[in-house]
């Protein structure tokens, strides 16, 4: 396999895999590596549910033969595409069979260092190799950012984990756990922590924590109207993310910021409520301090009328959930991450994704400060697939003149020999 690509992809999630279906498809050179569904795989709950509905759960290729609808449908499994969650077990097994049917040339190695060069990029693997790329595009997902308040930061893992180091919850049977968070992976992992047999206690800024109601069906078009269906759910302003990403690139920065941080605040799925009502929760409760005494860890919160309580657990899971930074992506060379134009800590992309280092493009929740909340779900790779790879393919290196008449004399002999 040669050692040079025009195009190279770092990532294997919905977003990687969509787009070297669409590169494949217009004939665009590219590798692409990592891991296939690496976040879903290893860094998820597995008896999670997802909250996305069944027909915004699906990879793309350009034909839009390989559907989670169709995935279900050939192998008995239930489906519907709204008001049946979608199981995280299912989702990402339809991840793996679309990798292996319409990407099959992923290269399942990491990126380990990425630098810039005078014809474009130079990528180190993991298995020593090394390949020089005019363009690469991060779709690196959520695995890099995961946020840990800064009071638990300095604790020994052994006590104190995010949420996505978890995919079962059997270890911590009998044991005292607190969970930190508010939405929907808070919702999941306190529920799940408790059925395994934990002593869960839920602790959260928010004065309240929301979990959805469920979604009248069939619904009745006076809720159609108020609130028209999209990728991200019910309602004008997310049906305006989802069908005009475009036209959000190109609001005011300060709006565009706004909305990302506050559009679909956190909240757990309709689907949890019953379980969820049997976890105690602490709201209001904002993190002042965490220490470790003796085998256990003490926490001190402030509450809203002053009061200072006290926590003590024998472990403390964080569902803070994440916060992409580019910054956090150690494979990057220092002087290409300094070489990035930013805003909080994310890439300022133009409309095709590039950002200020040419030849450079990010997508996926790395993107949703210049394109909306619509990046911070598998749904979106939809968008970013078809426009991105529109871009690839019309700045692609063009044939060498001799190489273009080959082509046109191959052509025409063919059609002779047809004829």
């Amino acid at each position: 396999m040669s050692d040079r690509t025009d195009v190279a992809i770092v990532g294997a999630g919905p977003y990687g895999l969509s787009i070297a279906a669409h590169l494949a498809s217009r004939g665009v050179s590219f590798r692409i590596f990592g891991k296939p569904m690496e976040s879903w795989l290893t860094q998820m709950p597995r008896d999670m549910l997802l909250k996305s509905e069944g027909f915004a759960s699906s990879l793309f290729d350009p034909a839009g033969r390989h559907t989670l609808r169709n995935y279900c449908r050939e192998r008995g499994l239930p489906y519907a595409d709204l008001g049946l969650p979608v199981s995280l077990g299912t989702f990402s097994a339809y991840g793996l069979a679309f990798q292996k049917n319409v990407v099959p040339t992923l290269e399942k190695t990491m990126v380990t260092a990425l630098q810039k060069t005078a014809q474009g990029f130079s990528l180190r693997l993991d298995n020593g190799k090394n390949l020089a790329a005019r363009r690469v595009v991060m779709a690196v997902g959520i695995s890099h950012f995961a946020h840990l308040p800064d009071a638990l930061a300095g604790l020994p893992r052994e006590r104190v984990t995010h949420s996505s180091a978890h995919t079962d919850f059997a270890r911590f049977n009998g044991q005292d756990v607190v969970v930190l968070g508010a939405g929907s992976s808070a919702v999941d992992v306190a529920v799940l922590l408790r059925e395994a047999g934990a002593r869960v206690r839920m602790a959260a800024r928010r004065s309240e924590i929301e979990v959805h109601s469920k979604m009248r069906l069939p619904r009745p078009w006076s809720d159609k109207l108020r609130q028209p269906m999209s990728g991200i759910g019910p309602s004008w302003k997310s049906w305006c993310f989802t069908h005009l990403p475009g036209v959000f690139h190109h609001l005011p920065e300060a709006r565009r910021l706004k909305w990302t941080k506050t559009h679909l605040g956190p909240a757990g799925g309709w689907f949890m409520a019953d379980r969820f009502s049997r976890v105690p929760r602490l709201v209001g409760h904002t993190l002042t301090d965490a220490r470790l005494q003796g085998d256990k860890v003490r926490l001190a919160f402030t509450t809203r009328d002053g009061a200072q309580p006290v926590l003590e657990a024998d472990h403390v899971i964080a569902a803070t959930g994440y916060r992409p930074d580019v910054n956090r992506l150690a494979f990057l060379e220092p002087s290409l991450a300094q070489a990035l134009a930013t805003v909080n800590d994310t890439p300022i992309l133009s409309a095709n994704f590039q950002s200020s280092v040419p030849g450079l493009y990010f997508v996926g929740p790395a993107a949703a400060n210049s394109f909306g909340p619509l990046m911070r779900f598998a749904v979106g790779a939809g968008f970013v697939a078809r426009r991105l790879s529109r871009h690839l393919a019309a700045t692609a290196p063009q044939p060498a003149a001799a190489d273009r008449v080959s082509v046109i004399q191959g052509s025409l002999s063919s059609t002779v020999a047809v004829k």
